[in-house]
């Protein structure tokens, strides 16, 4: 059996539950994981729900972070370079943590998480342990991908995302659908949630659900709302100093994040009001859910999972949280939940396939190899 290492960007959660998607399913085929590795960010801690979940070794590392505009909402990318650089003394110390840690571990498999100095430390000398990487952004990578625009973000996303890749054996590109045929370097595989979702009795609720990761999206809410006060919304959002519930005016309630509470109201709710990142939208789909999708100020990265995600019939976009907009898009959204959990099924075992063959294993997947266009599988 094969032992992995996982190197996790911190930045976002949405990392952190593909990690324990990916640990579930190792184990299960029985692989081990040896060490998590995690980039720490400025002012927060890692979240309960996923240090709780591990019982392998788990460091810390220093990594660059996003610093965010004065409105709350979006990035402010002078800001984000002037301060990262300055701390580019700690970084470099950093990748030699990491491979510190690579070679007192000794993995069969790296497998890197979208960060940054995972890719710097392999690139610039061997780590001598192969490494692949995991995310939907390698998908904006593949030749066939449609880029909403070109500019200065897009060239930014793309260097940092190649950055990442340095010296990678394979990029596996998560993926609304199968759309998409493989590469040559990138293999097109389904995303990776939380496996309690998928066992959720969903209903037809009378509430809007929202989730904005930037404080600054819930004063958009909160107006909308107090503009339509007839209208039920529960918000979560990450804004310190306020209580864990909290409803600030009739019909609206605003929740700390908590994504046990967050995945059980999604099941019950009418539609999904939230910022574009790729699992929320992918969460949205298994339950068969309209979104209405908000592209965070600046993250160009979500401007093309707003774009793409409108190709895969997940609902529509938007640049404020006009809920009126997803309210008259409702009776328009046509919910594919069956061909979404068939390929979540099938990409996740086109997944486990690949790994094992890049950490030098056979293959665990009963169904046997799986190659072919649009991540097919081949059924005995």
């Amino acid at each position: 059996m094969a032992r992995f290492l996982f190197v996790v960007q911190g930045e976002g959660r949405g990392h952190m539950t593909q990690a324990l998607a990916l640990r579930s399913l190792l184990l299960k085929a029985g692989h081990s994981v040896v060490a998590v590795l995690v980039g720490r960010v400025e002012g927060r801690t890692l979240p309960a729900f996923f240090t709780e979940a591990l019982s392998e070794p788990l460091h810390q590392f220093d990594s660059p972070n996003f610093v965010k505009d004065k409105e709350n909402k979006g990035i402010a990318w002078g800001a984000t370079f002037s301060h990262n650089l300055w701390q580019a003394g700690r970084f470099l110390h950093s990748a030699r943590q990491i491979r510190q840690w690579v070679k007192h571990y000794r993995p069969d498999l790296i497998v890197n998480f979208y960060d940054l100095l995972a890719g710097i430390a392999h690139g610039r000398r061997s780590l001598g342990v192969p490494m692949v990487c995991i995310g939907h952004q390698y998908l904006l990578e593949h030749p066939d991908f449609r880029h909403p625009h070109w500019g200065l973000d897009r060239l930014g996303l793309t260097l940092n995302t190649r950055m990442t890749a340095r010296g990678a054996s394979l990029q596996l590109a998560l993926s609304f659908d199968d759309a998409y045929a493989d590469t040559r370097k990138i293999k097109v595989v389904a995303p990776l949630l939380r496996s309690e979702l998928y066992e959720l009795q969903v209903s037809g609720g009378d509430f809007i659900l929202a989730y904005v990761n930037n404080a600054g999206y819930g004063k958009e809410i909160i107006e909308w709302q107090r503009a339509h006060p007839h209208i039920k919304v529960h918000c979560f959002w990450d804004r310190k100093g306020e209580p864990k519930t909290y409803t600030p005016q009739p019909n609206l309630t605003l929740h700390q994040l908590d994504g046990a509470l967050f995945l059980k109201m999604m099941a019950s709710c009418r539609a999904l009001a939230t910022t574009a990142g790729f699992e929320s939208v992918c969460e949205a789909m298994v339950l068969g859910k309209p979104v209405l999708m908000v592209p965070i100020r600046g993250q160009y990265e979500q401007q093309c999972n707003a774009h793409d995600a409108l190709r895969a019939g997940a609902g529509i976009w938007a640049n404020s949280f006009d809920l009126g907009r997803l309210l008259d898009y409702l009776p328009r959204h046509q919910a594919r939940i069956e061909e979404t959990r068939a390929w979540h099924a099938r990409g996740r075992q086109k997944l486990l396939h690949l790994l094992e063959q890049v950490a030098g294993q056979p293959s665990m997947v009963a169904n046997g190899p799986v190659s072919g266009a649009n991540g097919s599988a081949a059924h005995g």
